[in-house]
């Protein structure tokens, strides 16, 4: 008999129980990093953050589980339906609560149905829909799964993509210098004239991983992670205590990039890594120096996964610059169920149609590639 079980916490869930459901190469759905977000202050209900686990238990063994809130606004998804909420709102319904299978603020395209195949998959969402029918919400969304875990989903969940930026190593590129070799001259000399003006600058950069990191740096870290926010008005949501945990917990997971001038930190760039993808997270800064921003959060991880082998940059969502510094046009993916039958079936066009204008964008985005080699 499966038990049907949704956690206000992973609290519940012993570590090892929860990180033997996947293989360990994301570090965003390990237990560390999510019970962190847990304990450490960076899920306020007031934002709209209530955890509410998704598990399937069998004679007293986790078989399968999602990482799932319950969500009154969008905030900190970066699938966007504001337009959805206001659709509902328009005909006198409420979007919200909705859940959520997620990573909180994390753009970061990875396991969400945590199970060892896809029947057990295809019970977590069959148990997902109940709960959201028991608790008569809109919604329950899978915001970037994995492309294996498309088969699970039934044809009740509408897909829906988006484009980020990804910086995918072809297998020939060994250091920068042959990395650049495959750029046009244009883009190639724009990216040696970025980095020579922060070297001429007298700026030095320091890879550090967790177990590497002084308290000063990780206070560093994050005082320029507050710097970003404060500067775009924005409430920040991680907190020093989860940035320490992580450095504590995984420890070799946890690369900070961290630029020194006049004998002092004055930028730094926050990323994970798993074993063959480094993902950038946050970034900021307390001095304006030129080509700063582009040295400190791409070719520094560009340098790093040359030398560590890493085949995959994500550096986050959004920002067609990147493009010209070697990140290209990528499709992500998220799913969509809709309790309501009139609200699924308009919302199914919608999605067919934003799918066909998404894929004519990335396909425009493409022809703007910075290398030599375009086919």
């Amino acid at each position: 008999m499966v038990d049907v079980r949704f956690l206000p916490s992973l609290a519940e869930v012993p570590a090892s129980v929860w990180d033997a459901l996947h293989d360990g190469r994301n570090p965003f759905v390990s237990h560390a990093f999510l019970h962190g977000l847990e304990v450490h202050g960076c899920l306020r209900e007031d934002w709209g953050w209530t955890p509410h686990h998704a598990t399937l238990w069998e004679n007293g063994q986790l078989l399968a589980a999602a990482p799932g809130y319950l969500k009154d606004n969008s905030h900190g998804e970066f699938v966007f339906d504001h337009a959805w909420a206001h659709a509902y709102a328009q005909h006198g319904f409420d979007y919200y609560p909705k859940w959520l299978g997620a990573v909180p603020y994390s753009p970061v395209t990875g396991p969400r149905l945590l199970a060892r195949n896809d029947a057990t998959r295809e019970a977590l969402l069959a148990a997902i829909r109940e709960e959201a029918g028991r608790l008569d919400l809109s919604s329950a969304h899978v915001n970037f799964p994995l492309p294996a875990e498309d088969a699970a989903f039934p044809g009740a969940w509408l897909p829906r993509i988006d484009v980020q930026y990804h910086w995918r190593n072809p297998g020939h590129w060994s250091d920068f210098a042959s990395f650049l070799a495959d750029f046009d001259h244009k883009h190639r000399k724009n990216i040696r004239q970025e980095r020579a003006k922060v070297q001429r600058a007298g700026v030095s950069f320091r890879v550090v991983h967790g177990d590497e990191a002084s308290e000063a740096d990780l206070r560093a870290m994050f005082g320029f992670y507050l710097q970003t926010f404060h500067d775009y008005g924005n409430s920040p949501a991680l907190t020093l205590t989860f940035l320490q945990h992580l450095a504590a917990t995984l420890p070799r997971s946890l690369v900070m990039f961290l630029a020194d001038h006049d004998g002092r930190p004055v930028a730094g760039a926050l990323c994970l890594r798993g074993p063959d993808t480094l993902y950038g997270r946050y970034w900021g800064a307390t001095a304006s120096i030129p080509g700063l921003h582009f040295e400190t959060c791409y070719y520094q991880g560009i340098d790093y996964c040359l030398r560590e082998g890493l085949t995959v940059f994500e550096p986050g969502a959004q920002g067609e610059h990147k493009i010209a510094r070697g990140f290209l046009p990528a499709v992500v993916h998220s799913r969509h169920w809709i309790a309501r039958p009139d609200f699924a079936a308009a919302l199914a066009r919608w999605c067919a149609e934003d799918a066909l204008a998404v894929r004519r964008y990335a396909r425009t985005l493409e022809t703007q590639t910075p290398f030599k080699h375009r086919g």
